[in-house]
């Protein structure tokens, strides 16, 4: 893909320029780490460079599948769309959690976790490493079963544009929408690294798939949030934050005398 082509650009371009207003607003009201907000661009510029790489072997064989599908979803139909995003957002809930469960998943994702302040530039601190990452395997099954690749990855981006908003931490709590969607109080739970809130409210648009699986965690306005890694030095530099835990991970493998102990350091838990 070229790096010109409008949608390829479009997204970051909007995220950027939403960010960015949101940063000049918040630097008036009161402290604001503009370290913190450059690192995010840092991140971002990377992910759009990595993704003229020729990697990414987990989304072909997406592809691959649609080859094999059993059935194939009517694009006319209002209930293709309804179940499309509903068990988009399943899929999406599994995977998300596996971020925080397997480290080769996690390598990656922890770099959106890395910011020590929640706001719209953390949207969009990503991990420029994600073609490395076999996350697009859990949307298989929607591929199995009819959707296309394309549209699949519509809805996924779809879904990660709902998300951006979740990131602006002076909203407040949404009263009963917090019992169905992902609100930006469940986002604050998400990103903290209180002890209290680690590994919970992985949703993307809905979070009822968080409260029947366990994993659901409400505010409380008793406990003070802090953000960012809980064993890691806060950095600045995008490159170092995109390989922290790559190089984790390269460490513990020459250290590995088993296949165990191996596999254990690449898919492990973090």
């Amino acid at each position: 893909m070229k790096l010109a082509s409008p949608l390829f650009l479009a997204g970051p371009l909007f995220v950027f320029a939403i960010a960015t207003i949101e940063a000049f607003w918040l630097s008036r009201k009161g402290p604001y780490d503009w370290r913190e907000y450059f690192a995010s661009c840092g991140d971002l510029s990377l992910r759009i460079l990595s993704g003229l790489l020729p990697l990414g072997l987990a989304g072909s064989a997406l592809f691959a599948l649609w080859d094999h599908r059993v059935f194939t979803m009517p694009v006319h139909s209002a209930w293709s769309w309804v179940a499309l995003f509903l068990l988009q957002d399943f899929c999406y809930y599994w995977m998300h959690r596996a971020d925080h469960r397997v480290r080769w998943l996690w390598a990656t994702h922890s770099a959106h976790h890395s910011s020590t302040a929640l706001n719209l530039s953390a949207a969009f601190r990503l991990g420029w490493t994600a073609r490395l990452s076999v996350a697009p395997v859990f949307f298989a099954p929607l591929v199995l079963i009819g959707f296309s690749p394309v549209i699949v990855g519509a809805a996924l981006a779809a879904n990660l544009l709902y998300q951006f908003w979740l990131h602006a931490a002076w909203l407040p709590r949404l009263g009963v929408l917090e019992w169905v969607l992902n609100t930006p109080a469940h986002h604050r739970v998400h990103h903290a690294a209180n002890p209290e809130y680690i590994d919970r409210n992985f949703g993307g648009v809905l979070i009822v798939f968080d409260r029947w699986f366990g994993t659901f965690a409400a505010e409380q306005p008793q406990i003070e949030i802090r953000y960012g890694l809980v064993d890691a030095v806060p950095s600045y530099n995008p490159i170092a934050i995109g390989l922290r835990e790559w190089r984790g991970i390269a460490k513990d493998l020459m250290r590995a005398r088993s296949i165990r102990a191996v596999g254990r350091a690449m898919f492990g838990a973090p």
